[in-house]
């Protein structure tokens, strides 16, 4: 389990830096390097939803969330940094993916918005400042601190 979440860790990093976090600093992206991230990543996806999540609401068909399953849920809400329209083009396919970080969200909350709620601010932010075409954005978390 801990290999899999070091995998999707590495992973989602290579698509969020090639889809988001370079073109908001102004940097050129990979367009290669974002495309055979994303491949890798709906592999990584494909695994989860047919093999970890296929005999129950959580990870190996646990009742309730682990510890495992907290860690690697907020590895894939790093996916909501990218723009709404490639977040639900990479995630759609994955029903239970999609019900497991609803299931995960459910299970946890309040604490659950609480604790991504600088992903939330810095999502929102990303996604206004592609919209208007802005190269460059300071996230909301990095002033805040």
């Amino acid at each position: 389990m801990i290999c899999l979440i070091g995998f999707m860790l590495w992973i989602l990093a290579g698509v969020i830096l090639n889809n988001v976090l370079l073109s908001q600093n102004g940097l050129p992206s990979n367009p290669q390097a974002a495309e055979e991230a994303e491949k890798t990543l709906e592999k990584a996806l494909t695994v989860l939803e047919i093999f970890w999540l296929k005999n129950g609401p959580f990870l190996v068909g646990r009742s309730q969330p682990s510890i495992a399953d907290l860690n690697l849920v907020s590895e894939v809400m790093e996916l909501e940094l990218l723009s709404e329209e490639l977040h639900d083009r990479i995630l759609s396919p994955y029903k239970k993916v999609l019900q497991w970080v609803e299931d995960t969200k459910s299970a946890t909350a309040p604490h659950f918005e609480e604790i991504h709620g600088v992903l939330f601010k810095t999502r929102k932010e990303f996604r206004m400042a592609a919209k208007s075409g802005k190269t460059e954005c300071c996230p909301c978390w990095y002033l805040d601190h």
